[in-house]
């Protein structure tokens, strides 16, 4: 058992990841001297060079997913610098911080960027590093680019022990509804069926007690049941990419946001269940899939497969890498021998 299946097993994963290894690798980060990452920056970059034709393919597909800029572009003068990155970046909380420099720091201070932290939804008229964007929108306006941040939230893998099979003919969701009009209408509509376990995890709840969960429910507690629904909050679903890693189905409306996951890639009847926006036809995709077993284990074989290709660490760091040299690249801040 790893380390990372052992503590969700042992202490309930309601905390959802280790935050403490986390903030430690940050400052380990920034104690280290910005010189020595941007000395070894040309030499990870070189590593693209050693890989299979196949590979390199793989790569820059990726890095163009992430960063659509086909143009040179030049940034506004009022686009702060790299150096004058703040801790608590507009209010924002840390992680927002520790997750851009981790690649910002192998490039020079001096360079200019435009960045937008949190739940993004919109577009912008320059180039910004985000960590979400609107998947069709952005598919027209190349200037949102994708870098992967609140990453000790939302990238999480580890193994599920319970096979499809003996889990419980459920569907489980719990999550802050906050208005959301697809979350209310979920459990105003359905609250109290008997294929569903469905709570209210917003601290300002609206609902009575009966209808609300204090704290959250495990991970492991959710993976006892055989459909786990997933929805879009204030971007993303935070627990997609989980869900996609267990023996569990996705289900979720069609995706209108994307991350460093790639949400937009994801296929419905391949990678997750796709219901309808009003969660009409929840109980009929259910039933579909209870009659058609073989179908859910191809599903949840193909979902764990894509969320495979996010686990090698140094292919993670040469792609991160060059969405950002292309990023400064494209901006004319760096010399445009290739993209």
């Amino acid at each position: 058992m790893g380390l990372k299946s052992f503590y969700y097993q042992s202490f309930g994963g309601v905390r959802k990841n280790l935050h403490l290894p986390y903030y430690l690798g940050g400052a380990l980060r920034l104690m280290t001297p910005r010189w020595f990452t941007q000395s070894r920056r040309d030499a990870l970059l070189h590593r693209f060079d050693e890989l299979p034709a196949s590979q390199q393919d793989y790569v820059m597909e990726r890095v163009a997913y992430y960063n659509r800029l086909s143009e040179p572009v030049t940034l506004p003068p009022e686009c702060p610098t790299l150096g004058e990155q703040h801790y608590a970046h507009r209010g924002y909380a840390s992680v927002y911080f520790f997750d851009s420099y981790e690649w910002n720091r192998y490039f020079p201070e001096s360079l200019h960027w435009a960045f937008a932290p949190g739940d993004v939804i919109d577009t912008f008229t320059v180039p910004t590093i985000v960590k979400s964007r609107p998947i069709e929108a952005s598919k027209l306006n190349p200037n949102s680019v994708l870098i992967n941040m609140d990453k000790v939230r939302h990238f999480m893998f580890f193994r599920d022990p319970i096979p499809f099979e003996k889990k419980e003919n459920r569907a489980v969701f719990r999550g802050a509804i906050h208005s959301k009009p697809v979350r209310m209408k979920l459990i105003e509509t359905y609250f109290g069926h008997p294929k569903l376990d469905i709570l209210d995890t917003s601290t300002n709840s609206i609902y009575p007690s009966h209808m609300r969960q204090q704290g959250e429910m495990s991970i492991y507690e959710h993976l006892k049941f055989k459909y786990i629904i997933s929805l879009e909050g204030n971007d993303v679903a935070s627990n997609l990419k989980w869900v996609m890693n267990s023996n569990s189905l996705a289900v979720s409306p069609a995706l209108n946001y994307e991350t460093w996951f790639m949400e937009g890639r994801l296929v419905p009847g391949e990678h997750f269940v796709e219901m309808k926006p009003d969660c009409s036809d929840l109980f009929e995709r259910m039933a579909y899939y209870d009659e058609h077993p073989s179908e859910a284990r191809d599903i949840i074989a193909n979902a764990n497969a894509y969320c495979s290709q996010f686990l090698n660490k140094d292919m993670e760091r040469l792609i991160s890498l060059m969405v950002m040299e292309k990023y400064f690249k494209m901006t004319g801040q760096l010399p445009c021998t290739s993209i």
